[in-house]
This record gives structure tokens, C-alpha cells and sequence, in this order.
């Protein structure tokens, strides 16, 4: 990604304004805002430099035009959304940075220095995400039901999948392989409660082994896209949600067939 210009210290040119906001939309909406968000931050952003702004969201690109409040002096821009995974901490810490613009708490150029240390430094522990994802689904098989030792056999699962998702996906291998792959993984080590009959809820454990790859936030982002008329991206994320869960569903069943587990 190209660094942005540091040297405007006060009001940024309309250029480096548009700039700006081009790499801070595509690296929003990439971790995972919602196309209402991302708007709103925009706006602030470019009302606190006097500006006015026009976005065009698309699924894979943003179109950014700023401009003068006179009309003078336009400029136009086509970003390329972020492939980036989805993560609060980015989009959180994004929505931050537009506040602090806009109540007048640093200037422009500070705030191009801190947009780069946000995409660059994720200070996320990789070992405590996936403790807490762990954590999270065991406690879903207990949620649902589940007895001792399916949410232990869930909680090796989960761990076992997703830090294989974490591996696979730091190699930049498709998220659809990957969702497969690590399904498949946690169905095998999730069935063994029912292998054994080790378990008095083993069909819980099973069924829950590989729901922290429920795409959730896809599906929550395509229902408030859709709220507020961004259609296209609304149907973009749903589809993107439903390949997802397929995709999910054929690492289950090949776990299932692998271990000659019965569906019904």
C-alpha cells in the first residue's frame, strides 16, 4: 500500500484528502464494517476539513469523490477493498480515528501516521484468540446442551480447526478451501465422542464441533446493508455467507462419511 503524504500539517488538499479516505474505506469495509458505518465515518471525516464527499460502495471496490464546499477544485478515486480478515480491533480502532478528526484532536498529518500504524500494527495475540474461540464453542455445545465430555471434545475440535484456519489463511489459501479443510478436521475429531460412546450427548458435540465457522457477521452485515438500501452489497455478503455455509456443510459431511458417522 502506498504511503499516504505526511507533509500537510493543517487542511489537507482535496488530493490528499481523497487519498485518504480511498485507503481508509477499502481497509474498513474491509475488516468487516457495515456499509452504513462506513459511510457515517467518511462524512465526519471529510465535513471536519470542510469537504464535501460522494461514496459508491461496491462488494470488491469503494468509489470516493471530495471536493470543494465552492465546487472548485474535484477529485475522484477507485479503491480496491482490503483483503484483509475481518477484525474489530482495525474496525473499532478506524472508527476511533474518525472522531478524533472530527472533534479537532489531531491534525491531518497525525492522523495519516496513526491510520498506518492501525493497519500495520494488530496487536491481537494469535494464541489468545484462539484460547477464547475455544472457549466460546465449548461453551455453545454446553448452550445447546451438551455434557462434560462433549465440550471437551468440542474444545479440541475448535482448537485443533481454527488454528489450522489461522495457519491456512496466513498463506493467503482461499478462505473457501479453508473453511472446508477446517471443518473437516473439526468433524473428525468431533465424532469421536460418538465412535466411542465415551459421552452421553455425543450428536451435540458433533454438531457444535464446527460452529465457530458459522460466517455470522457476513450474514448480519448483508440484514443492515439491506436496511439501508446498499443492495448490492447486501446481496454480495449474503451470497458470499451462503458459499461460505455450503462450504462448511461439505467439510461436515466428508468428516462424517471419513468416520462412517450416520447423518440421520
Amino acid at each position: 500500500m502506498t504511503r499516504l503524504s505526511d507533509h500537510s500539517k493543517g487542511r489537507p488538499t482535496t488530493n490528499e484528502l481523497c487519498k485518504f479516505l480511498s485507503e481508509y474505506s477499502a481497509w474498513l469495509i474491509g475488516c468487516g464494517a457495515t456499509c452504513i458505518r462506513l459511510e457515517k465515518n467518511v462524512r465526519r471525516i471529510a465535513a471536519a476539513y470542510g469537504m464535501e464527499v460522494e461514496l459508491t460502495i461496491m462488494p470488491r471496490h469503494v468509489h470516493i469523490s471530495v471536493w470543494e464546499m465552492s465546487h472548485t477544485n474535484a477529485v475522484t478515486t477507485i479503491a480496491s477493498v482490503a483483503n484483509t480478515p475481518i477484525s474489530f480491533n482495525i474496525n473499532t480502532q478506524l472508527s476511533e480515528l474518525s472522531w478524533e478528526i472530527a472533534d479537532k484532536k489531531i491534525d491531518f498529518s497525525d492522523a495519516t501516521d496513526r491510520f498506518e500504524r492501525i493497519i500495520t500494527d494488530d496487536h491481537q495475540s494469535r494464541w489468545q484468540v484462539l484460547g477464547l474461540v475455544t472457549l466460546a464453542n465449548a461453551s455453545f455445545c454446553r448452550l445447546f446442551g451438551g455434557d462434560a465430555i462433549a465440550m471437551s471434545i468440542v474444545a479440541i475440535a475448535t482448537l485443533a480447526g481454527y488454528y489450522l484456519k489461522q495457519i491456512m489463511l496466513s498463506r493467503n489459501i482461499d478462505i473457501r478451501v479453508t473453511v472446508i479443510a477446517c471443518s473437516f478436521v473439526s468433524a473428525i475429531l468431533g465424532a469421536t465422542d460418538i465412535l466411542f460412546a465415551i459421552g452421553t450427548t455425543p450428536a451435540i458435540a458433533l454438531g457444535t464441533s464446527v460452529l465457530y465457522l458459522v460466517p455470522g457477521i457476513p450474514f448480519l452485515n448483508s440484514f443492515s446493508d439491506m436496511l439501508y438500501r446498499h443492495y448490492i452489497c447486501a446481496f454480495s455478503r449474503f451470497t458470499d455467507a451462503i458459499v461460505l455455509t455450503c462450504c462448511l456443510s461439505i467439510g461436515l459431511c466428508l468428516g462424517m462419511i471419513l468416520m462412517n458417522v450416520g447423518m440421520f
